[in-house]
């Protein structure tokens, strides 16, 4: 019994610190190998590695693509950004299903005149997914651009995300997305995002990018496959189907967007239960896409075990205590309790110790580890879609 403690201990103890540190290590190791590569084929052949813009006359037809719930606050704002877009407005389509909103978000979307913005206002709210599905219905254009009601493009963003589309072995390219958020934010989710994000352009050099942002990405219609119903994570979803098409996936990050991340850490839990649910949902059909082997390393590594972090601590956690008999097995339980109390810390004083360094990142961190053993539970308990809403 004891041997078997041990085995839980020391395999739950591996798991998380390679997930959050072995894997960003060997990423970064990986990506060093690739970047001299590069730099050595481009020395060798001269070749210009960047690709370039298109002109206007080259530049194809896209339909810009989301759904909306309860956006007061941020859809007339959304509205003047695609006005705005540095893209020629014969060849952009706006397609925006509003998913049942109860305050002024209808009222706004049915006073717009512009030819090329198409509402549609289903009869009753049925989810993100099924709005979505819903739009696709509407889409006249080979190029789907897709984003949320609530995030603002940089001007050149969709001319940046489609000059990638030339290549026809391109399905889909993801863009780079930053937050607007409040102080609490960016001492946690802020902090977590840049350290995301490092391991999206690691990947990406790699080949191996994953998710996008489902604030801005871009894909092609022919490899857009429509949304099974209870689907939750739809960026996650439809990128790994292009990779089911036989389609590469890229991530450019001079295609930027602006998002505005919730105001606290409850409100951002609230999304990754969501997130939670919906990626253990469809852990069972990603599982069965091929994918080359760089990025099932990096699926594997980023994704799925990032998702069972919770369910390692705890394992991690009760097979301490069942080993206090033992000294270092002692100092191991200390450390996990200095570790939750730093958590319970940042929690009770985020407001007092608001300008200390990191005081709150162990409270945020226990707090997404919570959220995906939350959205475990639901979605082995529960099949049906749940609705979503703003948690800004």
């Amino acid at each position: 019994m004891i041997t078997v403690l041990q085995c839980v201990f020391w395999a739950s103890f591996a798991a998380i610190v390679y997930t959050y540190l072995g894997y960003p290590v060997i990423l970064f190791v990986l990506y060093g190998f690739a970047q001299v590569r590069r730099d050595f084929q481009h020395l060798v052949s001269r070749a210009d590695r960047r690709t370039g813009d298109r002109s206007d006359d080259e530049l194809p037809s896209v339909t810009l693509l989301f759904a909306a719930y309860n956006e007061q606050q941020y859809i007339e704002r959304k509205l003047e950004n695609t006005r705005a877009l540095a893209y020629p407005q014969d060849k952009l389509q706006v397609v925006i299903v509003s998913d049942g909103s109860t305050d002024a978000t209808n009222e706004i979307l049915r006073s717009v005149t512009d030819p090329n913005i198409c509402v549609i206002f289903p009869e009753q709210r049925s989810g993100k997914t099924s709005a979505l599905n819903l739009g696709l219905q509407q889409v006249r254009h080979d190029i789907i651009v897709l984003t949320d009601a609530s995030t603002l493009f940089d001007p050149d963003a969709i001319r940046k995300l489609v000059r990638h589309f030339r290549n026809p072995n391109i399905g889909a390219v993801c863009g780079a997305l930053r937050f607007e958020a409040s102080g609490e934010s960016q001492r946690t989710e802020g902090v977590y995002w840049k350290y995301e994000t490092i391991l999206r352009l690691m990947e990406a050099r790699l080949g191996a990018t994953l998710t996008p942002s489902g604030a801005i990405y871009a894909i092609r219609r022919d490899a857009l496959d429509p949304f099974p119903p209870g689907t939750l994570i739809d960026d996650f979803v439809a990128t790994m189907n292009v990779r089911k098409h036989g389609l590469a996936v890229l991530y450019d990050p001079e295609a930027r967007a602006t998002d505005f991340a919730a105001s606290d850490v409850s409100g951002e839990f609230r999304r990754r239960v969501r997130i939670a649910t919906g990626s253990f949902r469809a852990l069972g059909s990603l599982a069965k896409i091929r994918l080359p082997g760089a990025t099932l390393f990096a699926f594997f590594s980023h994704k799925v075990l990032r998702w069972f972090v919770p369910v390692f601590a705890i394992a991690l956690l009760l097979s301490n205590i069942a080993l206090l008999t033992e000294p270092h097995y002692r100092v191991a339980l200390a450390v996990q309790a200095i570790l939750y109390l730093w958590a319970a810390i940042g929690y009770a004083w985020r407001d007092r110790l608001r300008g200390v360094p990191l005081v709150s990142l162990g409270y945020f961190l226990v707090a997404m580890n919570f959220a995906f053993l939350v959205g475990l539970v639901q979605a082995l308990t529960s099949g049906k879609e749940a609705t979503w809403q703003r948690v800004s």
